[in-house]
């Protein structure tokens, strides 16, 4: 099995298993069916990882602070970084698709596969192949969060005369442009690695733009784990938006 093939299964897999917690838990309240969620997630791929690729390291973001600090993953050629469950608050609500799990694979500095799972969309988006997004007419749409969009998504939608589109996780907002549902991902403000290794391993296989705000690669596998600020857009509205970002 490749490891294109090893992301795309466990994503999927992972994904079924969070449908099936959210109809055990349908009747729970919502932070009881979070932590199901993000436990059986978490312990299903790193048995999967372990089982599957026992010489490669994981960063997980349902890791113990310990785990996390392990320096083997520092030392390792080969790197899992996933999130088990994206978007917690949107699995909690049981009318919403936009939540996904993220397996990725960063190899001697930079990400070589990955897979988003979009478990109540019954999609998952995988390396090594994915379709570019078609060419839209209208005004570019940049996808922000429902309750917070930054500030810098904001002078975004000014500058490109866009709109806003509103959706949940990181993961849905990235798929949301490789989709072609969406133009524009701008994120500051916080994240960590997890949050973005598999959409933007997706997204570069989509022949997105991906980088930081200020135009600058995004690097993964570091000591900190923390990775505040993402730009995913298509091609042709990069120079546009970093334009913006970058001075932010």
């Amino acid at each position: 099995m490749t490891d294109h093939e090893v992301a795309e299964r466990l994503a999927t897999r992972a994904g079924d298993l969070l449908l099936d917690v959210r109809a055990e838990y349908a009747t729970a309240d919502a932070a009881e069916r979070k932590a199901a969620g993000d436990k059986r997630s978490h312990e299903f791929l790193m048995t999967e990882l372990a089982r599957l690729r026992p010489d490669d390291a994981v960063l997980s973001e349902e890791a113990t602070e310990e785990e996390r600090a392990n320096s083997a993953r520092l030392t390792s050629d080969r790197v899992w970084i996933i999130d088990p469950l994206d978007g917690t608050r949107e699995f909690s609500e049981l009318d919403r698709d936009d939540w996904a799990v993220h397996v990725a694979l960063w190899e001697s500095g930079e990400l070589v596969a990955g897979a988003v799972a979009l478990p109540a969309q019954n999609t998952t988006l995988h390396t090594p192949e994915v379709a570019a997004p078609r060419a839209v007419d209208g005004p570019p749409r940049i996808v922000v969060s429902r309750t917070r969009p930054p500030a810098v998504a904001l002078a975004v939608r000014d500058a490109l005369d866009g709109v806003l589109v509103e959706m949940g996780s990181a993961g849905a907002k990235v798929a949301a442009v490789i989709q072609g549902r969406a133009d524009v991902y701008v994120h500051a403000g916080g994240q960590f690695e997890w949050d973005s290794a598999a959409p933007v391993a997706v997204a570069r296989a989509a022949g997105l733009h991906t980088s930081r705000i200020d135009g600058s690669p995004l690097v993964y596998n570091r000591e900190d784990p923390k990775l505040p600020d993402l730009v995913v857009c298509r091609p042709e509205l990069a120079e546009r938006v970093l334009a913006i970002t970058a001075t932010r």
